[in-house]
């Protein structure tokens, strides 16, 4: 059988469509056709856009992290219809005269009402726990998930300012049981599930339960979370994403926000990295300079 080279191009077209691609960067020095060239380096892929190498990924996230350390997010205010003494009162757990007295005490002692009836002794924390599950119509936590050991990739730095702690973690189900002491924070489930793609259900615990829950919190395997809290300009932001983009080999890169917080997941070929900006003193630049990103890997991940 004769084989034309015409007859060829559709299978060569689909091979060089395989091979090629252009890095998104649109300043990239070098557009290299590096792909699935076997040594070649695999870059870094951010949603739909691709980066051919470090230097090209922290060039555009300094871009991304500019632009979210400025945005202003601006959240409806999700607050029960009742407070917490009057649903103390409907459920009988205080009298009316052990309210006001409550409420007298933590006025002058500059204290939350709920931690002047535990001091009192007028309730106990379950009792706290489920009046405030009642505010906010999620239930108070059952029994058989309390004090279990819970292996996570969630960095502790988005869920503790919120006096939250994953109670139960199963990425097989993709669920996530979150358990909050005082109130349900909604943008953190949504940047959670975002992060993860889990579904994630709050509950209320009690403090003590909270406590005790963290001490059992243990890291996934190859899991680890960088906490920056004074992040600088978007500048030092980006180079410091750079680092660890360079330590767990990173090839996939998603950004989230949580209130101050800008959350950024760096997935490598066995690592993932949770790099944490801690963004209320985070400073604002013009953009000047071009990335020249040249880093070794750092001691802790090598």
């Amino acid at each position: 059988m004769r084989l034309s080279i015409t007859s060829l191009k559709p299978a060569v077209n689909r091979a060089m469509e395989k091979i090629h691609a252009v890095c998104d960067l649109p300043s990239c020095y070098s557009r290299q056709i590096v792909r699935c060239i076997p040594g070649g380096r695999r870059g870094i892929r951010v949603g739909e856009r691709w980066y051919c190498s470090v230097d090209c990924f922290v060039e555009s996230a300094r871009t991304m992290l500019f632009a979210l350390s400025n945005r202003r997010v601006v959240e409806i205010p999700r607050n029960p219809r009742l407070s917490l003494g009057l649903v103390m009162l409907s459920k009988r757990y205080l009298t009316a005269e052990q309210l006001r007295a409550a409420s007298v005490q933590s006025q002058w002692r500059d204290e939350s009402l709920d931690a002047t009836l535990v001091r009192l002794g007028m309730a106990t924390e379950k009792q706290i726990a489920v009046a405030r599950s009642a505010q906010w119509g999620y239930p108070v936590l059952a029994a058989e998930h309390i004090g279990h050991m819970v292996q996570t990739d969630i960095p502790r730095a988005i869920f503790e300012p919120y006096s939250a702690v994953p109670m139960h973690y199963s990425q097989a189900a993709k669920r996530i049981i979150l358990g909050f002491v005082f109130r349900i924070e909604h943008s953190l489930l949504e940047a959670i599930e975002q992060m993860t793609g889990c579904r994630v259900e709050p509950c209320f615990v009690t403090a003590t339960d909270y406590a005790e829950q963290n001490e059992r919190l243990a890291q996934i395997p190859g899991y680890h979370e960088i906490l920056i809290e004074d992040p600088g300009t978007a500048e030092k932001m980006a180079r410091a994403l750079g680092r660890a983009a360079v330590d767990v080999l990173a090839a996939e890169a998603e950004y989230t926000q949580c209130k101050n917080h800008i959350w950024v997941r760096l997935k490598g070929r066995h690592d993932i990295a949770d790099v944490v900006f801690r963004t209320e003193n985070a400073a604002t630049e013009s953009f000047t300079a071009q990335s020249d990103f040249l880093v070794e890997p750092s001691a802790s991940l090598r």
